[in-house]
């Protein structure tokens, strides 16, 4: 099939192309502006690091480096456990949230060779979103002493309302442009799978595509009131005016 076909095809559907179109970025639109919160998301960093004093000087070994890289990985499973999330609950009811709500919004992570922990929360309320990550940073590094019997977890960065004020959300005008391009394609499919599942006949081109035989003659549409009673009695009414007029001359 050629190019032109296929533009054929699609100015054949352009109203069916349209309405999907715009029915589906209304739809976009509705859902985004209306009933779509903005997520907000707070971070705290934690690093993992102990030093040591040799003569008199604060030294770190690189060996116990690589070990508290190898614990992050723990600490990871700790933080996430009900060991860290019910001190979170009793230590700071005013959250007003369960271990799981908690668990369910909170992600925390790692470069690779860091000794860094980077504790994220997001939430519809970025107050609430700063409140629960700092709550979680404060009382994991109070608690990493009495689990690992190791006090190695200090606290790098807090979590900052003002800097988790905007959402993360993507915009509203992002989800409407990538509706219309998911949209118009999905359509331009629908066309085309209709026209090949439609077998009708329609122009002299599908006859001699279908037959492979040329056309003689067509049948023109006829419409209903060509038909109706009313038109035929009108017909013959004019014939006897026409009769009549000719005797009396």
């Amino acid at each position: 099939m050629e190019l032109k076909d296929l533009m054929k095809i699609i100015r054949k559907r352009l109203l069916l192309i349209s309405v999907i179109v715009i029915a589906a970025c209304a739809l976009t639109g509705v859902k985004t502006f209306l009933y779509t919160d903005p997520v907000y998301q707070a971070t705290a960093k934690l690093i993992v690091s102990q030093s040591f004093e040799v003569d008199g000087t604060r030294t770190i070994d690189w060996n116990v480096i690589q070990s508290n890289i190898k614990l992050i990985s723990s600490y990871k499973e700790i933080m996430n456990s009900s060991a860290i999330l019910n001190k979170v609950i009793v230590q700071y009811p005013e959250l007003h949230a369960t271990p799981g709500e908690i668990s369910s919004a909170l992600q925390v992570s790692s470069a690779s060779d860091s000794q860094v922990m980077n504790i994220e929360v997001k939430s519809t309320s970025v107050e609430r979103a700063v409140n629960i990550v700092n709550a979680v940073a404060t009382v994991f590094k109070n608690e990493i002493p009495s689990i690992m019997k190791v006090d190695n977890v200090t606290i790098l960065t807090e979590a900052n309302a003002d800097a988790s004020a905007a959402p993360i959300n993507k915009s509203p005008i992002f989800y409407i442009i990538l509706s219309f391009i998911v949209s118009l394609m999905l359509a331009i499919g629908l066309v085309f799978l209709l026209d090949y599942f439609d077998d009708t006949i329609k122009s002299e081109d599908d006859v001699l595509k279908s037959l492979d035989l040329p056309m003689l003659s067509h049948i023109t549409r006829i419409n209903k009131s060509e038909f109706s009673p009313r038109k035929s009695r009108s017909s013959k009414t004019k014939a006897g005016e026409g009769t009549y007029v000719t005797a009396g001359q």
